[in-house]
């Protein structure tokens, strides 16, 4: 009789992730097929920064100190497998962009969110500095 312990586990070599594709929109995303896990949070709250540590990568997902540098939904792939994928996604809140710019990303994260098959996972990462906005609540009813 075989245990779950009989054979391990797959697991996911993510020192090989690599950038697939950047989009501004979600019918520009890549084929909404395979599995993805998405990176949300606050504008510089370190989503890019997460994905380079889980990566073991440096400079996979570009980071900066300004807040708003991610503007678009950036795609790596995981064990050169295109169908398995990390998404980074914008931050929301305060950015140093026109406000306009801002509700149209806004938009976007909420098309991805609430459109896309693939996502089958997300990470949302906070700053315990900042109390909860009405946007953070949302987003943890997403998660």
């Amino acid at each position: 009789m075989s245990t779950p312990h009989d054979s391990p586990v797959p697991r996911l070599n993510y020192p090989t992730a690599r950038f697939m594709i950047s989009a501004p929109t979600l019918a520009l995303c890549p084929d909404d097929t395979g599995t993805e896990v998405a990176f949300a949070g606050r504008s510089n709250a370190g989503k890019s920064s997460a994905i380079n540590a889980l990566t073991q990568q440096n400079a996979l997902a570009r980071t900066s100190r300004t807040p708003g540098r991610t503007q678009l939904i950036n795609f790596f792939t995981v064990m050169n497998d295109e169908s398995r994928r990390l998404v980074d996604l914008p931050g929301y809140g305060y950015a140093k962009v026109p406000e306009a710019v801002k509700i149209e990303w806004q938009k976007h994260l909420s098309d991805y969110l609430r459109g896309r098959f693939s996502l089958r996972g997300l990470v949302l990462l906070m700053d315990v500095r900042h109390p909860l906005t009405e946007f953070d609540q949302m987003m943890l009813d997403y998660a």
